[in-house]
């Protein structure tokens, strides 16, 4: 089937994060973000997720750009994996090109490709694509919405966008651009659809600021604010209040600290002298004039937030008079690890504060009635809700079908489904293959739903270890079977069921050898141990033949 303009999400609907999309026509392509999705708690031993771009791959020689609109990890944090996929330049905004230039250089991969700078305000011609680059507002600097010339028609997509008219850079979301973009007729909308399930106004950034002066008039020793590592905004902030109350800021971890730097040597921080200190010299400061500020507001265990909740921490502890602020939501999937973190925390005698205890943060997303206004200044011929779970982009969609889009020229996908144009109509096709990429320390995708059923049962009955010594010569035990158990039972107290499992396997063995005993050990010990503990751990056997004759003499 012929198509003039053809959409295919790799990420980020249907879910939160891991935010990517192919723009193309027959001919070429185009990429906008390339980000991550944080591993839910039961993905044990993941690292992150990556969008699955191989059912694309075919199109690497057509792809004739990366597009990115923000500095936020799930924009940019698989962007070393779509660079050494994809032979194509990177355009960016100052800020956002920044924190992509120090991703790349961790990587190795800085001179892999052509990071081109852009501003907002700004017209690049992509291959047959005409991309505008227009400001949003965001809970991240220097973040940008897309007006797209497609040979099809004008795409505008969001980014992550609200509308916030006391924006902490002063810099509001480009209402004239929006507004020219209607002018002109727009083929599709494509909007961000995080809280479409939230009614009213997302609150501004500024409220931040009041919420920071309360914590710190009140915290008598150590403020630790934990956030995401490309927040700048957040880290101005924090910034901000600690000059206003006379204490020194210091940045722990290395993302925080790297991102801080590239973003105050572009100018996007603006730092006092002497208040940035490193995080050495902070520990030797009074404990009411510092304050450190950290990533791992995620509950990822590893963190430092995570560490210290758990005394894991090696550089510093949790100290008597401490205030943690939690300055971050969780992310959906994620909270019962941040909540878990927050009650670990209080355990070790730190002061917790978090929304809504207190506002000490706000969403970098529009609310419903934002979704509307956005609608509105647009007035898209067709719709596609983008960047949500499901729910959010149905929510996204009854409201955009409220003021007057027909459901016909409404595609809530989730990804994998391509969104073809053709004559200024709106089809959806079929899906692409495409699946969870898991990166799990230095392998990508080799880690696949097998694994982790396996890692999941692993962890839910644990193993156990059988080890036969086999008469080559009689085909009976040699020895008495060694058995090892592990996340299943205590060994020393459970004496009964593993004479239980001994005098199992010595019948067995003494139904007969064949080629298919370890097989039938395990089907045999499982029964056992299941009728006995209604669990099944993983039973490992391994036959060990010996020549005992041979050996005795």
């Amino acid at each position: 089937m012929s198509f003039e303009l053809r959409i295919i999400p790799l990420g980020g609907l249907g879910e939160i994060g891991k935010n990517m999309m192919l723009i193309e026509t027959p001919s070429d392509a185009l990429i906008v973000d390339a980000g991550l999705m944080f591993p839910e708690n039961d993905m044990l031993g993941i690292d992150y997720i990556i969008p699955d771009f191989r059912s694309v791959l075919d199109r690497k020689g057509r792809v004739r750009g990366i597009v990115v609109t923000h500095g936020h990890e799930d924009h940019t944090g698989a962007i070393d994996h779509v660079v050494e996929a994809f032979d194509a330049p990177i355009y960016a905004t100052p800020l956002t090109s920044g924190l992509l230039e120090v991703k790349l250089s961790r990587a190795g991969l800085l001179g892999r490709t052509k990071l081109n700078t852009v501003h907002a305000g700004t017209r690049v011609t992509i291959g047959p694509f005409d991309v505008e680059f227009f400001h949003v507002c965001h809970s991240i600097p220097d973040g940008v919405g897309l007006g797209i010339t497609t040979p099809a028609g004008l795409i505008v997509h969001s980014g992550d966008f609200k509308f916030d008219h006391t924006p902490v850079d002063g810099w509001p979301t480009d209402y004239a651009k929006l507004a020219e973009f209607s002018g002109r007729g727009v083929l599709a909308l494509l909007a961000d659809s995080t809280n479409a399930d939230q009614p009213g106004w997302t609150p501004s950034e500024t409220v931040i600021d009041a919420a920071f002066d309360d914590l710190f008039r009140a915290a008598p020793g150590r403020i630790l604010i934990g956030s995401f590592a490309s927040l700048i905004s957040r880290i101005q902030q924090a910034i901000n209040a600690s000059e206003r109350h006379g204490r020194r800021l210091a940045l722990v971890g290395t993302s925080m600290v790297e991102n801080a730097k590239m973003a105050q040597k572009l100018g996007y921080l603006d730092v006092p002298e002497g208040l940035l200190v490193p995080i050495e010299e902070a520990l030797k400061l009074p404990s009411n004039k510092v304050v450190l500020m950290t990533a791992g507001t995620q509950g990822e265990p590893s963190s430092i937030l995570g560490r210290l909740a758990t005394g894991k921490n090696r550089q510093f502890d949790l100290k008597e008079g401490d205030t943690v602020v939690f300055s971050s939501h969780p992310i959906p999937g994620n909270e019962e690890l941040v909540h878990r973190t927050i009650n670990r925390l209080f355990q070790r005698g730190a002061r917790v504060i978090y929304d809504p205890i207190a506002p000490v943060h706000v969403s970098g997303h529009a609310n419903a009635e934002e979704m509307k206004l956005l609608i509105h200044l647009v007035q898209p011929k067709n719709f596609v809700p983008i960047h949500g779970e499901l729910r959010h982009l149905n929510q996204h969609a009854a409201i955009a079908r409220e003021l007057g889009i027909p459901a016909e020229n409404i595609a809530v996908v989730e990804n994998g489904y391509s969104i073809e144009f053709e004559g200024g109509r709106l089809r959806v096709c079929d899906r692409v293959p495409g699946e969870y990429v898991f990166v799990d320390g230095s392998g990508v995708g080799d880690i696949g739903p097998a694994v982790m059923r396996e890692r999941e049962r692993l962890a839910r009955d644990g193993f156990v270890i059988v080890r036969l010594d086999l008469d080559t010569a009689t085909s009976r035990l040699a020895s008495r079977p060694s058995i090892l158990s592990r996340g299943f039972v205590f060994m020393p107290e459970s004496g009964e069921l593993l004479a239980a499992a001994e005098e199992k396997i010595r019948e067995v063995v003494a139904r007969g050898n064949g080629s298919r005993l370890a097989d039938r050990l395990e089907s045999a010990l499982s029964e056992l141990f299941y009728q006995e503990t209604k669990r099944r751990p993983m039973i490992f056997v391994i036959v060990n033949p010996v020549a005992v004759a041979a050996a005795e003499k």
